[in-house]
């Protein structure tokens, strides 16, 4: 069976390691506790962070134990490491709310139960610690010239670096220590912007306690076409429902460019690698199908089989796609056929007969359903051929669109490019 470091090396979630043989050697030997920081900025994660998420899920899945901690703490800090000015402080409100929200959504990847993953909040020990006492037995271990010479420092001094965000290093080091003491941690993992802070907290525990940790940092993931992941023209695309629907998050996975397909594949499933590592030799027709695939399992693992069968089904009733099998990743759940396609995934929007009776102009009406963000864009979207409804092209932008468009159900299907559907219903 492979060790959870082999499953990282070959589905590229390493980009720095502190020690590869001795790191492989613990991962193949026996039961490691490692762990994870999650910044509360927010009540909810986003597709940003599932890289971490993943990783802690298959240290889970081959019988070590994750630890995610939610920075309940250090948040009151603000993090410098990747930023170019500082965080936005929230209050003590607003970062235990965001806290609670976080440790919901993460029990949807990893299992918290008695015996498995543990969830912890560094609020609960940075907020007890003693100044005077940090400083002495802790501050005293910390080189400036060496902290001034971290990336995430450097970078920040240009722009200027106040003394909270100065403190940060100390304190994310002290949290491996923490855990290290008190729940035999050995090893943290993270975006590689965090590599100076564990690194800081590898040495920290080598002074205090004379042994040894280790870190690994995992790749920015970018598009093939260079562009952050998990930034659309509407925002960000988060893990919350309620923030980003499941819809739209399958949406956001099955328009993955060309390039990305196999590596998305690799990273955010659970496929074995001997299917996916196929996916480069596709083209066309089945290299959509992978698309599909793609969206239907991180939909599926994020929000949960019913809404990824829900979104896949809106997702072929919109595009006039009916899947048919074709032997291709036999081990994925992803359904080939539907009797019954339906489109209460796809975002809608009502109109009563008489509003829609003399008819509404295209570009007002792109407006209005949420496809264009003024009807400047709407116009200038469908004046270059970019507006469709009930996929036809639209010729004019103030072409009058009204019950006569209606299907038997009474919808109207208005699109934008290729990738943006809304229902319009007609009540």
């Amino acid at each position: 069976m492979k060790s959870v470091y082999d499953v990282f090396r070959e589905r590229g979630f390493i980009e720095q390691i502190t020690d590869e043989s001795q790191i492989r050697e613990l991962l193949e030997e026996k039961s490691v506790t490692c762990y994870i920081g999650f910044d509360p900025t927010a009540a909810s994660l986003h597709i940003g962070s599932l890289v971490p998420i993943m990783s802690l899920a298959h240290m889970q899945r081959h019988g070590h134990r994750p630890i995610a901690l939610v920075g309940g703490g250090t948040g009151l800090i603000g993090d410098p490491s990747g930023k170019t000015e500082m965080r936005q402080i929230l209050t003590r409100d607003q970062i235990d709310h965001n806290a609670e929200c976080l440790k919901k959504q993460l029990s949807r990847y990893i299992d918290f139960r008695e015996g498995g993953a543990v969830l912890l909040n560094n609020a609960d020990w940075l907020t007890q610690l003693n100044y005077i006492e940090f400083l002495r037995d802790i501050g005293r271990h910390f080189s400036v010239n060496r902290m001034l010479a971290a990336e995430s420092y450097r970078v920040r001094l240009e722009k200027g670096l106040n003394f909270i965000e100065f403190n940060y290093m100390l304190l994310q080091a002290y949290d491996f220590l923490h855990l290290f003491k008190n729940y035999r941690c050995q090893m943290q993992m993270g975006g590689n912007d965090q590599w100076g802070n564990m690194v800081a907290g590898i040495d920290l525990i080598r002074r205090v306690e004379g042994e040894t940790a280790f870190s690994l940092t995992f790749p920015l993931i970018t598009t093939s076409q260079g562009n952050k992941m998990g930034k659309t023209e509407k925002g960000t695309i988060w893990l919350d429902a309620e923030l980003t629907s499941p819809y739209e998050y399958y949406q956001y996975w099955i328009n993955t460019e060309d390039g990305d397909v196999a590596r998305f594949l690799a990273l955010f499933t659970f496929l074995p690698m001997e299917e996916i590592v196929a996916v480069k030799a596709l083209s066309d027709a089945r290299l959509n199908m992978a698309k599909a695939v793609l969206a239907f399992e991180a939909t599926k693992i994020t929000h949960g089989e019913a809404a990824a069968v829900a979104a896949w089904k809106a997702s072929a009733e919109a595009f006039g796609v009916r899947p048919k099998e074709d032997g291709f990743f036999p081990s994925s759940t992803i359904p080939r056929s539907a009797e019954e396609l339906d489109t209460e995934a796809i975002p809608s929007l009502e109109k009563s007969r008489e509003a829609l009776s003399p008819g509404i102009p295209a570009f007002e009406l792109f407006h209005e359903a949420g496809l264009c963000a003024s009807r400047g864009e709407a116009r200038r979207l469908i004046a270059q051929g970019g507006g469709y409804v009930n996929d036809r092209q639209i010729g004019a932008f103030d072409e009058k669109i009204g019950l006569p468009d209606a299907d038997e159900k009474g919808e109207i299907r208005l699109r934008k490019g290729k990738k943006r559907y809304i229902i319009l219903s007609v009540r």
